[in-house]
């Protein structure tokens, strides 16, 4: 389970934060909220890398093992396709539903003060116009695509062989409903909440030490993680761990996990939430990105030595 860059805007695979405002907002250049940017190629480019991201999940990943990705809405269909030619068998799309977001939607008055005609026909223009914006509506879902690597034989014969590929029903949501599709951290109305809600953040799940600004609902991960994962040597990769979210939910469950981010400071703050569940943590060194890369080669072969360390072998 991952949440990786959502290429809108500056937040690609190479996205420099140097060039990122700080605002709460999250402005980038030419004062455009992030996400309202229209290209093309940014589905292009989503999709050549999330394919090549697909391939080596789906080599590491066990028989019948599920992959839930988060995306945008806009370019969701990109990620989703990458995943599906890279050979994941598509299951099914969960929406996590919200009702806290920023409208983006721009009036256009802007524009119509800079043209070169009077100001009776600009003030009709605006007065025509009134109401009518930018094409980028309110957004309060988030797609999160569930797709499984093709088991082997029967589902029955894969999970009696690999402990996985199936889901587990007793997990409830909302008023000990069966599980959905549909899951909402916040309260909406009785109806919503009677079937898809499940438990609200903590204030204090974040960490005054949090930095990350789309830090995912601990809720969330874990309602994912114990409907899909049955052994306790199951392993939840998290490729983009970002503040850590899916392994702390992890090691709440009992599951092993690992982590990956480029990031020092979002390492730091993993490390810092794992601690503080009481639990004693092997304290990874920071891994560069070239490192990253080598583990997921086929040629890279790595044993454990003492500590939790990683070393490769010869």
């Amino acid at each position: 389970m991952t949440d990786p860059p959502y290429f809108l805007d500056k937040m690609d695979n190479g996205w420099d934060e140097k060039k990122v405002a700080s605002t709460k907002y999250h402005h980038v250049v030419k004062s455009l909220p992030a996400g309202m940017k229209f290209d093309r190629e940014q589905g292009k480019n989503f999709y050549e890398w999330y394919y090549k991201i697909s391939k080596q999940i789906l080599r590491v990943l066990k028989p019948g093992g599920f992959f839930f990705s988060f995306s945008s809405p806009r370019l969701y269909h990109r990620m989703v396709s990458a995943m599906d030619d890279a050979g994941f068998l598509i299951r099914d799309c969960f929406i996590w539903l919200y009702t806290q977001n920023q409208p983006k939607a721009m009036s256009l008055n802007h524009f119509i003060d800079k043209l070169n005609e009077n100001e009776q026909t600009k003030t009709n223009l605006k007065k025509q116009l009134n109401g009518w914006k930018t094409p980028q509506i309110k957004s309060c879902f988030e797609p999160i695509v569930m797709a499984q690597k093709e088991p082997e034989g029967t589902f029955l014969e894969n999970f009696r062989k690999y402990q996985v590929g199936l889901l587990n029903t007793q997990v409830k949501i909302g008023q000990d409903m069966f599980p959905a599709n549909v899951v909402s951290t916040d309260a909406i109305n009785e109806v919503v909440d009677k079937c898809f809600l499940i438990s609200k953040p903590d204030k204090k799940e974040k960490g005054n030490f949090n930095a990350h600004r789309t830090v995912k609902p601990l809720s969330l991960c874990e309602y994912i993680i114990n409907l899909t994962t049955y052994s306790p040597e199951a392993i939840v990769l998290d490729p983009f761990a970002g503040s850590g979210t899916t392994l702390v939910a992890a090691k709440k469950f009992g599951r092993k996990f690992i982590g990956i981010d480029i990031n020092k400071e979002y390492l730091a703050m993993v490390k810092t939430r794992l601690n503080s569940l009481g639990r004693n943590v092997v304290p990874y060194d920071f891994v560069g990105a070239e490192k990253q890369l080598r583990i997921f080669e086929k040629k890279a072969k790595y044993k454990r030595l003492r500590k939790g360390k990683l070393a490769k072998a010869v």
